[in-house]
């Protein structure tokens, strides 16, 4: 849709960098390779539009599932995981202005979210607590955020039920606090009716849902507790419309990983997938 606002990536092409924002992560992981493929046929079929969060809201809902399924792989804690890729050093040491600190201060909102949330505690039977933490979408101007959901899964139906949502956030200076209130708690709920509630088929070309009683996005009834934290700072303030929206998907879906056992993949998360996963 904007050509002119598409920089030149390593090789020398030009990409969209709202498809592809937050693969650029600040985990210290080795040598990283991220392509930006363009699909015509999308291209030719659909009239794109902006998602709150663009596109860290399915790159980090595929990094922070992956990340915990390796945890899983190497038999380590998901949290402690994480943070020792957190490390801040070489190009994610972070710079001046708006990235001072860099990761260290993305590690220190998952360790104040995971503390929060009480992360390692036992919990009632299909309960789990899953953690994602991202830094909102560009790494020159990084929000570092983190959540903690907690979730509740009936295994008979697949069934989902977002108990809390915990949220610490970096944002420097929260020049308004009650804005800044706002802007985590919107981004928040908003990430969880994508997680859980939202999403359309296409057939014969057209929509399938046309009317809200059966496009059915996130309900008063469902909305969880909700806590949001500020990390006091005297850094350089940074934006807070998009970053809370990244992290609650993979938050809920790994945190029905960890009540059920069950790994979804895709969004929104339906109870019929959940199901299946319970079964696989």
């Amino acid at each position: 849709m904007a050509p002119f606002f598409m920089p030149k990536g390593k090789n020398g092409q030009p990409y969209d960098p709202f498809a592809i924002a937050g693969a650029d992560h600040w985990y210290n992981v080795g040598a990283q390779r991220v392509r930006a493929i363009e699909n015509d046929l999308a291209n030719r079929a659909f009239r794109p539009g902006w998602l709150r969060s663009v596109g860290p809201g399915w790159t980090n809902w595929a990094l922070e599932s992956f990340l915990d399924e390796a945890a899983l792989a190497a038999g380590v804690d998901p949290l402690a995981f994480r943070l020792r890729m957190l490390d801040a050093t070489g190009r994610n040491a972070g710079s001046a202005p708006n990235a001072i600190g860099g990761a260290k201060r993305q590690a220190a909102v998952l360790k104040r979210a995971a503390e929060k949330a009480g992360w390692g505690k036992p919990l009632p039977k299909n309960t789990g607590l899953g953690l994602a933490t991202s830094f909102g979408q560009e790494r020159d101007m990084p929000t570092w955020v983190a959540c903690a959901a907690r979730v509740a899964v009936d295994p008979s139906s697949g069934a989902v039920k977002v108990e809390k949502l915990t949220l610490v956030a970096d944002a420097g200076i929260i020049v308004h606090p009650d804005g800044a209130l706002a802007q985590m708690e919107g981004a928040a709920l908003w990430g969880m009716s994508l997680a859980l509630f939202e999403g359309s088929a296409f057939e014969n070309g057209e929509a399938k849902d046309t009317n809200l009683d059966t496009y059915t996005p996130l309900r008063m009834g469902d909305v969880p507790d909700v806590e949001v934290e500020f990390v006091a700072s005297g850094e350089a303030p940074v934006g807070l419309g998009e970053p809370a929206t990244t992290v609650v998907g993979p938050a809920i879906g790994n945190a029905i990983f960890r009540a059920v056992g069950a790994r979804v993949r895709d969004l929104p998360i339906r109870p019929e997938a959940v199901k299946a996963a319970i079964k696989a």
